[in-house]
């Protein structure tokens, strides 16, 4: 049950018309943005925000949505590793390669710059913050500073989405729970709180 119900989807007109942005990456409005719009102001600038971070200029949805799932791994929000996991499929990555996602360092599925992104992604969002050298070093034989600067702003929105989410008890929607139960299970994963 989560600590405050989400309103309909039509409660506020200024959000619900924002809103259809997620209807790209989600098919549907999350329940965290429900939530949010008790307080119209936050979850226009949230949408705000989330439109400016996840436009692709330099870091294409897939790989933003794989980003985002590593730094949710790190914080141990299993409602966002679900939606990341279903945005990277409806922008293109395969069931094979979602799964994989946990053997990205091994797996012939992701390329040495992906792999430098998704270190990146997990050193950045743990705690105490587990970014070295070597991480940094490797990021920039990929990335320009543009595009880091685009990957860490991907990071730092799921450490607002993740306290956001695991603190709500969010209650995940059909289609990521799904996507949950059958591709991210393998790897440990269930809806915990979430369901």
């Amino acid at each position: 049950m989560p600590l405050v119900e989400p309103l309909p989807a039509d409660a506020d007109e200024s959000v619900r018309k924002l809103s259809e942005f997620f209807g790209g990456p989600l098919g549907f409005t999350p329940n965290s943005v429900l939530t949010m719009q008790r307080r119209p102001e936050i979850a226009r600038a949230f949408i705000e925000l989330n439109i400016a971070v996840t436009e692709p200029v330099h870091i294409d949805n897939q790989l933003k949505r794989m980003i985002g799932y590593m730094a949710s791994f790190a914080a141990g929000c299993r409602y966002c590793q679900a939606h990341l996991a279903l945005g990277a499929s409806r922008f293109g990555a395969s069931d094979e390669k979602v799964a994989a996602l946990w053997q990205y360092r091994t797996s012939p599925l992701f390329s040495d710059a992906e792999r430098a992104a998704l270190d990146f992604a997990l050193a950045a969002a743990s705690v105490p913050n587990g970014v070295t050298e070597e991480i940094a070093s490797e990021l920039k034989k990929h990335y320009s500073d543009d595009a880091i600067v685009e990957i860490l702003a991907e990071v730092a929105l799921m450490g607002f989405l993740n306290r956001w989410n695991d603190s709500m008890g969010t209650v995940l929607e059909a289609q990521p729970a799904e996507l949950g139960e059958t591709l991210l299970q393998r790897s440990g994963w269930s809806s915990g709180k979430h369901g």
